[in-house]
């Protein structure tokens, strides 16, 4: 009886005596104690009320298990986990002294007053105010919510580094990734690994293996294989035919019918700006595609606002950006594209300007017209006029009834061409015109020696399978046709 008297004396004084006298050691006290020896390792068990404190830690719970010798707690019922402004709670953990840690294989939440951070089990470093949370992690706070599978947050850095299907939702976007970093101070996000960032402003949506998001300057880059994708939605005009009365069995009547178009934007880099105008820029090895237009081009700039699209070379030795309408291939130092309601208005090429259209039928015919600057207008069923400045020079294959007739080239200072169902309908020249007829005996065979100075044709003409890379990208992302 003396020894037992001696182990409890020494399991309730002993550890309670070291640990008043030192930080490293945990006091643990309750309504009630029982203290016994398993396997010649000391235990007790606190029950009521149960409060453990180790320096500037302190904890409540229902129930606590002390380890003594190895300085370990097992809590459970209600426990809640205080460090100056941190506070996390659960319904059970193990506390590790020695190492001033938690664990919770429960859910747990955790709250310093800046975040609230919860998931089903997470752990906490005391002496490093580090978190490392794993399973249905979400971090929010009174800007931004985060989720993934697992999360490290540093709290005196105001510092998370996510892990697994993290989305991070601001006001502005919504960034998915496989890895991200998050300083919420300054609201900067750096991305990782399938990364898709959401604009909620419009339906614009960026992709990219490695993203870099500064929230308080609105401002995002996107450096490893970014791919702008918007798809709009417009309205044109088609005819119906509909049951009719009378001596009109049917009848036609104009309509608008909704169609769903797609904006593909790939380049090396790819950056947006946020603070006045919704501004995309796509630099390097640049390729677009929407509809039935395509381009390549050393630099665009989306402007999302004004629905305009510029496209043009940084350098002047660089080549110029090629756009491709329909059957038409056209270059200059600048092109710009005009929209309204997602479709063309007009398109205006800047500086060494150069049309070449090719025959639907007739794919070896190709009109030509070069200039100074050209200006393009769109109406719903396609290119209506062109206006041409300075320096003007064509080339346009005549047709009788389908059959072939010959050609005509052209010069003047400036031209005006009028477009009827796809076809040239009227040509006419300003400032000293001339012009010389080719007839069909000439041309027959001799096509590609009746071309201007800047003929060139580009057979690279992107595609969405090509913006897309593989059928792999477009399962993931869907389909966008």
């Amino acid at each position: 009886m003396k020894s037992f008297l001696s182990i409890l004396i020494l399991i309730f004084s002993t550890a309670i005596t070291i640990s008043q006298q030192d930080d490293d050691y945990i006091i643990v006290v309750g309504d009630s104690m029982v203290g016994r020896s398993i396997s010649g390792e000391m235990i007790r068990e606190v029950f009521g009320k149960v409060k453990l404190t180790q320096g500037n830690v302190v904890i409540t719970c229902s129930k606590a298990v002390q380890y003594i010798s190895r300085n370990d707690a097992v809590l459970t019922g209600n426990v809640i986990i205080v460090q100056d402004t941190l506070t996390i709670t659960t319904d059970e953990a193990f506390y590790y002294g020695n190492e001033k840690r938690s664990e919770s294989k429960t859910p747990l939440k955790l709250d310093d007053k800046k975040v609230i951070l919860t998931a089903d089990r997470g752990e906490y470093y005391f002496n490093e105010d580090r978190a490392y949370f794993r399973d249905n992690v979400r971090l929010y706070d009174t800007v931004t919510t985060l989720t993934s599978n697992e999360l490290t947050y540093y709290k005196n850095e105001n510092r998370s580094v996510a892990v697994g299907a993290v989305k991070i939702i601001d006001p502005d976007n919504i960034i998915e990734a496989e890895k991200l970093q998050h300083y919420r101070d300054h609201r900067v996000t750096f991305a990782d690994i399938d990364v898709k960032i959401t604009s909620k402003s419009n339906n614009v949506i960026i992709y990219g293996d490695h993203l870099e998001d500064y929230a308080e300057r609105s401002y995002t880059i996107i450096n490893k294989n970014p791919l702008l994708i918007q798809i709009d939605s417009s309205y044109v005009e088609v005819n119906d035919t509909i049951p009719g009365n009378g001596v009109n069995a049917f009848s036609v009547l104009p309509t608008r019918k909704l169609e769903i178009d797609t904006l593909l934007i790939r380049s090396l880099i790819m950056e947006a700006y946020r603070d006045t105008l919704n501004i995309f820029k796509a630099k390097d090895s640049v390729k677009i595609v929407r509809s039935n237009f395509a381009s390549r081009n050393d630099f665009s700039v989306y402007y999302r606002d004004e629905d305009k699209i510029v496209t043009e070379k940084l350098q002047p030795e660089a080549p110029q950006p090629v756009l491709w309408y329909e059957n038409s291939q056209l270059t200059g130092d600048s092109i710009t594209i005009f929209l309204r309601e997602n479709q063309i208005q007009l398109i205006d090429i800047l500086n060494n300007a150069f049309i070449l259209s090719r025959d639907k039928i007739f794919s070896d015919r190709y009109d030509q017209i070069s200039g100074s600057r050209i200006i393009m207008h769109f109406d719903d069923d396609g290119i209506k006029k062109m206006e041409v400045f300075e320096g003007v020079l064509s080339i346009y294959y005549l047709y009788e009834e389908g059959t072939p007739n010959g050609l005509t080239k052209s010069s003047a200072q400036s031209a005006v061409i009028e477009i009827f169902n796809g076809k040239v309908n009227q040509v006419k020249l300003y400032g000293s015109p001339s012009s010389e007829y080719y007839p069909e005996n000439m041309v027959q065979g001799n096509e590609l020696s009746y071309t201007l100075p800047q003929y060139f044709l580009h057979e690279n003409r992107p595609v969405k399978s090509d913006l897309l890379k593989s059928d792999l990208l477009l399962k993931k992302r869907g389909s966008y046709d």
